[in-house]
């Protein structure tokens, strides 16, 4: 079976830049397009896509707003990549801390596009680490604060959790914490899945946000 992707932009240019990157790839579809994100709801529906690449910013409903419409209405909502022409950016931010997956930036190379619905579509890795801390230590602070901290503090991670939890934030993926740690690879899964339960996270990408915002990984 395919990846299937959904690509949603207002315009039409960008829709077939990325549709003709990602349909070179043997192993991706893509399933639908959208000019806004007030269609995104309808289209995840009919379409179940595994992936949703959006912009960030729309007329009518921006990628922020469409982010936490497909998590809040759908019961097993696809991962989404936000598209963004500026990295450090706060509605990139303000995206993620929606539970987007990860962003993308429009200039990126095609190699890098579809890297990225890969990688988001494993769920296994931290997309682009260091744009994420770059964003944390322009914009987490005025998110975070004590509420951030307790919401940490009240998961009890262990010692070995805290450790993962860092590692991902570094970017590492469930292979590299493995061998980092010398511990196999399901043990980390399961390590990482105690992590995003205990935090309330949706995914790696939210707990290492949790993470930066509490202090519990300093983004410097």
């Amino acid at each position: 079976m395919p990846l299937t992707v959904l690509l949603v932009d207002d315009e039409p240019l960008v829709r077939a830049g990325l549709r003709a990157v990602l349909e070179a790839q043997p192993d991706i579809a893509v399933v639908g397009e959208a000019a806004d994100g007030a269609a995104v709801i309808p289209l995840v529906r009919q379409r179940r896509p595994d992936v949703v690449v959006m912009d960030v910013r729309m007329p009518l409903m921006d990628g922020i707003e469409a982010t936490r419409a497909v998590l809040r209405t759908m019961a097993d909502p696809p991962k989404i990549v936000v598209v963004t022409t500026f990295e450090n950016d706060e509605y990139v931010y303000g995206a993620l801390r929606a539970g987007a997956d990860g962003f993308l930036l429009k200039r990126a190379r095609p190699a890098e596009i579809v890297h990225a619905v890969r990688l988001v579509a494993e769920g296994d890795s931290l997309l682009f680490p260091a744009a994420v801390r770059r964003l944390a230590s322009s914009y987490g602070r005025a998110h975070g604060g004590t509420a951030a901290l307790s919401a940490v503090e009240r998961a009890a991670l262990t010692e070995r959790e805290g450790e993962v939890l860092r590692l991902m934030a570094r970017g590492l993926s469930n292979a590299e914490i493995a061998a980092h740690l010398v511990v196999g690879t399901e043990t980390v899964k399961s390590h990482v899945s105690s992590v995003l339960a205990k935090l309330g996270a949706r995914d790696r990408t939210q707990a290492v946000i949790a993470a930066y915002e509490s202090g519990f990984v300093s983004p410097g």
